[in-house]
């Protein structure tokens, strides 16, 4: 898998992906980061890649010649390294923005398909209107808030997309089971030792019982996603028995409540 990411900050990108899972990934060659420095394409003396905004307004905003040129220097240097250029297909370009819609663990399912992901990482008030235009194929966000720079939330995809790619974690399953696998938040996970300050390991653990803790970790899923991230149930593939399971759950809480 080969991440490319356009950006005017190429150290920061490096310096956050070079280290843990990922680091090791690279070191691996399982995949390949490429940052492309957007200020190496300036016509200006000073590398200067911004300007101010057509009528007015506060802050600059990135021009569309050195973002395009350098996205047309990567994408020529993409095809170049492929067996076969001739049957070259230009990759998704993924334009990280508030404005674009929110990422999620099946986005990153989905582009971890993908052999090559090219990430445009603006800056400023934004990007020149017209060479979004003309090159981005996706506009993804990581949530409703507003950040200095791409380049945080183009990390942030990249480490979610790697882990789905085999061969990244040490364990094989370990991305089939964690946090937001079939819209329900992870079970509660334990270690050594069995007793922590008088709190004791769920005994079902400690039991050697595959069938019972794998029945117990669903359900601790369904209801710490109930508590936490009710919204995601809506998409949550439960059974009927489950369903009964939540709504006897809801019942007793609410009489509680009322209690």
């Amino acid at each position: 898998m080969n991440f490319h990411i356009l950006t005017l900050f190429p150290d920061m990108i490096m310096q956050g992906l070079n280290t843990s899972i990922t680091g090791r990934a690279i070191d691996k060659r399982i995949i390949k980061v490429n940052p492309v420095n957007i200020r190496d394409f300036s016509n200006d003396k000073h590398s200067r890649v911004d300007d101010y905004p057509y009528g007015g307004g506060a802050g600059m905003v990135m021009q569309a010649e050195p973002v395009y040129k350098a996205y047309d220097y990567l994408l020529n240097s993409i095809k170049q390294s492929k067996e076969n250029p001739n049957d070259f297909q230009k990759p998704k370009v993924i334009y990280v923005t508030p404005q674009g819609s929110i990422f999620h663990q099946t986005k990153a399912q989905e582009l971890a398909k993908e052999e090559d992901l090219i990430f445009l990482c603006g800056h400023y008030e934004g990007i020149d209107e017209r060479v979004l235009d003309m090159i981005v194929t996706d506009y993804i966000s990581i949530g409703d808030y507003v950040l200095t720079g791409g380049e945080l939330p183009a990390m942030v995809m990249i480490d979610a997309i790697s882990r789905l790619i085999p061969g990244v974690l040490n364990n094989e399953v370990s991305s089939e089971f964690e946090s937001l696998q079939d819209n329900l938040l992870e079970y509660p996970q334990y270690t050594r030792p069995e007793v922590f300050m008088g709190q004791r390991v769920p005994e079902v653990l400690l039991s050697g019982h595959h069938a019972k803790v794998d029945a117990w970790r669903r359900e601790q899923s369904i209801l710490r996603t109930y508590e936490r991230r009710p919204d995601l149930l809506e998409k949550a593939p439960l059974t009927e028995k489950e369903r009964k399971f939540l709504a006897q759950y809801h019942a007793q809480n609410k009489n509680s409540d009322i209690e």
